[in-house]
């Protein structure tokens, strides 16, 4: 994700700047950071998740939303691109153009090298102080490990890592179970999966 940071930019300098570009870049406390392009994996992952999602959630109220939805948690200023985001009941957006999503109920990151990080330190912090989120979920794209953060009914979180092609993804707040074998199709890992 964050390349070179550009010049401080106010919020609307910044959604201003961003409708109108040919690439995407995400804005932090004023400063805006460049995408970098994904990996085959990251795509083949987070295209498998959004089907599932969608599949499963098509006709309850829900909608799935790709990494090109823009997230915005305010009052702090911050615009993220999730990899996928689900939303059950009505989305709200920060204004009429719906391109800003304000109310996620689950949302993913495909973790890469370069920005593991940044999405695992700063952002995820940032995701679970949103009210709507009731899980976040934490996707590796060198190895068959996923961890899921639930919010519990007295708001604390809940980490769950599940791990290994005969696992599944669980998430309690869709009632829905995903095999690995799914998210993880036709992904070719570096290295020899271990198993015990």
């Amino acid at each position: 994700m964050a390349a070179q940071p550009n010049p401080t930019l106010s919020e609307q300098e910044y959604l201003d700047l961003e409708r109108a570009a040919e690439f995407r870049s995400e804005y932090w406390f004023g400063t805006v950071l460049a995408m970098a392009g994904g990996s085959e994996r990251h795509s083949l992952i987070s295209v498998s998740l959004s089907s599932e999602l969608r599949q499963h959630l098509k006709h309850r109220g829900c909608r799935v939303y790709s990494s090109d939805m823009r997230l915005g948690i305010s009052p702090n200023g911050l615009y993220f691109y999730p990899d996928v985001m689900a939303v059950c009941g009505e989305p709200a957006f920060a204004d009429a153009r719906r391109d800003v999503l304000l109310n996620p109920s689950v949302i993913v990151e495909v973790l890469s090298p370069s920005t593991e990080t940044y999405d695992r330190e700063k952002k995820s912090w940032h995701y679970r102080r949103l009210e709507s989120v009731r899980e976040l979920v934490l996707v590796s794209q060198e190895s068959p490990v996923i961890e899921c953060y639930h919010r519990t009914s007295n708001q604390e979180w809940l980490l769950r890592t599940m791990e290994g092609m005969d696992a599944s993804l669980r998430l309690d707040s869709l009632d829905l179970a995903i095999p690995f074998a799914e998210i993880y199709a036709n992904v070719v890992f570096d290295s020899p999966i271990m198993t015990s």
